[in-house]
């Protein structure tokens, strides 16, 4: 009995492990995982049967250069539910509740009150850090703790992305795209006008994640002009008879 209680306990942590792995990484195949968790790919294939039979995860195939396309396994919005949800229910009906009561116009003047104090509590901790690098690390620090699940990554040539792999507001910010955009100008106001800041990916518009792209003017324009450059070049001409 207390083998098969053994057993189990393992079982679950592993799949709990898995869960968290996912969302950590992204979508990964079968050998990928099992290399993870020293586990053969049967083993892995078994907890991956599990959990979606539970609903938390599903797959896909992508195509590879040579040989059969891969199974890519990856979470279901089910797996939400372990990961800090701030308290999503009541957000949502607090949000209702106070559009019914205030209007879309009094909702915003709350939502700019929630942003000023959220910009002097980051301001405070990020005040000590010099560089870019740091202050990101830092605010990828806060965010985490506040259960988005951030890191810094850097995408070359100077720019660096801001990666928040989970969203606690999902709901409410679903209910209230205020919230989004108030993010948005949050992280644009705490790094300053000489940079910018622009979402990449979003949660909310089918993404797997939320990614912030921060780079200088100068490279902002310089992004815009390859891209002008780029799209002019696959312009077809049609020469005029």
């Amino acid at each position: 009995m207390r083998r098969n209680e053994t057993n189990k306990d393992t079982s679950t942590r592993t799949r709990k492990g898995i869960i968290d792995l996912l969302k950590q990484q992204g979508s990964m195949d079968v050998m990928a995982l099992a290399s993870e968790f020293s586990l053969s790919g049967m083993a892995i294939r078994q907890h991956l049967n599990a959990l979606q039979e539970e609903g938390l995860v599903t797959n896909e195939e992508e195509a590879r250069p040579m040989g059969r396309p891969a199974k890519l396994w990856r979470l279901t919005p089910e797996a939400n539910r372990f990961f800090p949800s701030g308290y999503s229910e009541l957000s949502v009906s607090l949000i209702d509740s106070m559009r019914e009561a205030f209007g879309e116009d009094g909702l915003d003047k709350l939502l700019a009150v929630r942003n000023k104090n959220m910009q002097e509590q980051y301001h405070q901790q990020l005040v000590n850090e010099s560089g870019l690098r740091e202050k990101l690390e830092k605010l990828a620090d806060i965010r985490t703790k506040e259960g988005y699940m951030a890191e810094v990554m850097d995408q070359g040539e100077g720019s660096l992305f801001l990666i928040e792999k989970h969203c606690p507001i999902c709901e409410a910010a679903a209910a209230c795209t205020g919230l989004c955009k108030n993010e948005l100008n949050l992280f644009q106001t705490l790094l300053g006008p000489h940079l910018r800041v622009e979402r990449v990916e979003h949660l909310l518009s089918g993404g797997k994640r939320c990614v912030y792209r921060i780079m200088d003017d100068e490279q902002a324009v310089s992004s815009q002009g390859s891209s002008i450059l780029e799209n002019i070049k696959n312009i077809e001409i049609v020469p005029q008879v």
